[in-house]
This record gives structure tokens, sequence and C-alpha cells, in this order.
């Protein structure tokens, strides 16, 4: 007969599955705030904004998330993550709201702290709750589990890029960031009131990979954790490959152009194949890296990434290779948002988990200033050459302190 427990259990395990669609939801709505690109055309043809302003808003949200990261995840550690995700979705309503006005407040510094600041903190606010409580209930599998909930950020730009740009042709830049603030609101509140820890009696199956066995004995204070060389280089890792794969977002498309030839809108798939594949890329990752090693599957994945970088210039020399190129180098960035948690958990434990991989995830914000690199020496040089070789060699940097991190701690 089953008892008590074992019914509970049964209960608990389909439940997971619930609580990971909530995940799921809440990185889709994420997602849709990432994908600020639809917007910059507009705001630079209709509003007579510089391309520098247009982006500004999208630069601040980015370095605003990053950071917003470390309170937010403190706070899904102390008070759980579906309050944390429930005023993070408050807070969409209120940033893309307040956007939305910038028809009364034309200067584009009114768009920059509204969506920058207020959009960027509700990220941050959502985002720190999801790949803490899906490694909690997923111990047995805690790559696939992970990545599958984070899922939702990678695939925002293929589902909703154009259904923005015929929102904006009918609606203009403020009435669509008042609709989608309402959509991603209500959507977001939803994923916020799925999510939750498991409760004190669930019992995960037993998990099969050695590196969960190992994370399962500490649980790492955030305090001590920074003064631990794992910390600075993940940290470190984190910032190198996420700089590589921010520079690919911001060239491909112009790659496609300039050197291809491309008309924009077939240079544009190139960035729509990135997206995919750091979209669907993700639960694949999760799921080789839970059967062959978490850091064995970045360095192999890493590896490729530097390699495309480094020969992109002399291989991607048809739309074909370009667009293969492109796909391997969202496989990339794949791994980094679906693995970096899983492996913050092995290093430092699942108690914390919320703060600790927050402080590792506040690198984002420096990677961003590779991309930025990147697009200055094309600038000033007329050649992609140096900005990929560039993001090439920032992976590199980052691979050999992952290998090294296997080497003493796996």
């Amino acid at each position: 007969m089953i008892n008590n427990e074992e019914k509970a259990n049964e209960e608990f395990r389909r439940e997971r599955w619930v609580v990971l669609f909530g995940g799921f939801l809440l990185s889709l709505m994420g997602g849709m705030s990432y994908a600020w690109g639809s917007f910059v055309l507009p705001l630079v043809q209709n509003w007579g904004w510089t391309t520098a302003q247009a982006n500004m808003p999208f630069t601040v949200m980015i370095i605003v998330f990053s950071i917003a990261m470390i309170p937010a995840g403190w706070l899904q550690d102390k008070f759980g993550p579906r309050k944390v995700a429930a005023v993070g979705s408050v807070l969409f309503l209120v940033g893309y709201s307040l956007a939305a006005l910038m028809r009364f407040y034309t200067n584009p510094l009114w768009l920059t702290l509204t969506y920058g600041g207020g959009v960027g903190i509700a990220c941050g606010l959502t985002y720190s709750t999801i790949a803490p409580t899906a490694r909690k209930w997923f111990a047995d599998r805690p790559g696939f589990a992970v990545s599958i909930a984070v899922m939702g950020f990678g695939l925002a730009a293929v589902v909703f890029a154009p259904l923005k740009k015929g929102m904006i042709s009918y609606l203009g830049v403020d009435g669509t960031l008042f609709v989608i603030g309402i959509f991603v609101a209500v959507v977001a509140f939803i994923g916020a009131r799925l999510i939750k820890n498991p409760p004190q009696e669930w019992s995960p199956p037993s998990p099969n990979n050695s590196d969960n066995e190992k994370e399962e004995e500490i649980n790492v204070k955030p305090r001590e954790f920074i003064k631990t060389p794992r910390f600075y280089m993940l940290w470190l890792a984190l910032a190198s490959v996420i700089g590589g794969g921010l520079t690919a977002i911001g060239l491909l498309t112009a790659y496609g152009e300039l050197e291809l030839q491309l008309a924009p809108a077939f240079a544009a798939l190139a960035v729509s194949f990135y997206s995919l594949a750091n979209g669907v890329g993700r639960p694949v990752m999760g799921w080789l890296a839970d059967r062959w090693g978490t850091i064995k599957v970045m360095i192999g994945v890493y590896i490729i990434q530097a390699t495309v970088f480094i020969i992109f210039p002399w291989a991607a020399t048809t739309p074909l290779r370009l667009f293969v190129c492109s796909l391997l180098l969202g496989l990339g960035y794949a791994s980094t948002f679906a693995l970096f948690p899983v492996v913050v958990a092995a290093v430092s434990g699942t108690k914390h988990l919320g703060m600790n991989y927050g402080l590792v995830f506040s690198a984002f914000g420096l990677g961003a200033i590779t991309s930025l690199i990147g697009s200055w020496l094309l600038d000033i040089t007329g050649s992609f050459n140096s900005a990929f070789l560039l993001a090439g060699f920032a992976t590199v940097f980052g691979l050999i302190l992952l290998i090294i991190l296997h080497h003493k701690f796996f």
C-alpha cells in the first residue's frame, strides 16, 4: 500500500511542473522587455531621436536589471518567490504605463528613467525567482528544469518581435508600450501565483549527477560566497561569455547588410536564427548537462562559440554560412543563461541561491561593455574583424576560467 508520505510526494511531483510553467511565464514576460529592437527605428524615424538615444532605455534597463538581481535575490531567499514575483509584475505595469506617457514627456530621459529604471527593476524581481525555485524542485534534473524555466527569455524575441512591429504601426510607440505593459503585468502575475518553493516535507528524487551530489553538502552564505575564488571566477566567466553573446546580437544584422550586401529584412534573419537557438537550445543544453555534467557541456559549447567568433569574418561569407554561425553562437548564449544558475548551486548550495546567483548575474552589466567596445571598434576601423576577434578572445578567457573551476571544484 502507498502511505500518506508517498501520496504527498506524488502530488508534489505533479505540482512541480506547474511551478516550472509559472517560471516559464515569468521569463517569457521578462524577455518581452528584453526584446527592445522593434522600437529603435520608429523612435529614430518618427520621434527624431538619435540611434544612441533610442538605445539608451534598453541599455539602462540591462544595467538596472543586472544590479537589481542582487537585492531581488536576497528578497526571494527571505520572503519566497511568489511575493517577490508578484511585486515585480505590478512594477511591470507601473514602468510600462509611465513609459507610455512619453508623448507628454518627449525628452528621451523620460523613457530612459521609466523603462530603463522601472522595467529593469521589475525584470530583476521576477527573474530572480525563476532559477532558484526550479532548482529546488528539481534536484534530480537541475539543468533541464532551470533551462525550461528560463527558456521564455530566449524565445520572446522570436515570438513577439513581429507582433510588436505590427502594433507600433497601428498604435505608435507609446500606445504599444501601454498595451504591452498590461499584457506583461497580467501574464507575469499569473506566473507569480504559480511559482513557490517546495514544502518542508518534499523529498525530491535522488540526483544522478555528481555535480549535484557535491552541492547538497554545502550552503554558502552570500557574504561568505563573495570571499571565495569560485565567486570571482564565475563572475568573470559570465561577464566574458555574455560579452561575446551581446556582441553577436548587436552586429549580426549589420554584418549581413554591410559585408554580404543583404536586404535589411533578410539580414535580420541572422538574429532570428540566433534567438531561436538561444530559446530552443536552453532545454537541450540542460538535458545534456544532466547527463554529461554541467561544466563539461559549458566548456564544449564555449569552445565552439570562441572558434566561431574568431573565424567568423572568414567563415560567414554567404547567407547560409551566416545563419549557421548565428545558430551556433545562439547555443552559446543559451548555455550561459540555462547553466550558470546550476553551476552556482553546485558550488554554493540552494538555500541562498537567489542572492548568490544574483551576485554572479551582476556581471551581465559588465558584459555589455564588451558589446559597446565591439561596436566602437567597428566604427573606428570600418571592419568587423576586430569586433568579432574581441568577442572570441573574451569567450576564450571565460572558457579558461571554467576549465580551472572544473579541475579545482568538480
